[in-house]
């Protein structure tokens, strides 16, 4: 696995962790100014939304599966996976994609969306 790859990898993994999901100083260290989320719900989710969200239970297939990297440039990648996720007896996957663009401070998450999969 390259650097880049482990390095998106742990960073969106990250996001799947209750605990760093809903801490507000990390999740401002990762989301960049204008990001943007499309959820599988349907909704649309701005950064300030996405920092402030109220914490809720779940846990995530970790590590996420058919996770891949796409880079666009050396300082953009798409990243693409499949998502398991419980919230209590509820199961919802989704496939995922996300845009990180490297800058100063490291990788920051542009966008993420998420399409249900219907079984």
């Amino acid at each position: 696995m390259t650097d880049t790859k482990r390095e998106l990898m742990d960073l969106e993994e990250s996001l799947w962790r209750p605990k760093t999901r809903f801490d507000a100083t990390y999740m401002d260290s990762v989301l960049a100014q204008g990001f943007v989320e499309f959820g599988q719900s349907g909704r649309v989710h701005d950064r300030d939304a996405t920092i402030s969200a109220p914490a809720a239970d779940f846990s995530a297939r970790l590590p996420l599966p058919d996770f891949a990297v796409r880079l666009v440039t050396t300082d953009a990648a798409i990243v693409t996976y499949r998502s398991e996720v419980h919230y209590g007896a509820k199961l919802l996957r989704a496939n995922r994609a996300s845009v990180w663009r490297r800058g100063s401070a490291g990788w920051l998450l542009e966008f993420h969306q998420g399409t249900p999969i219907h079984a």
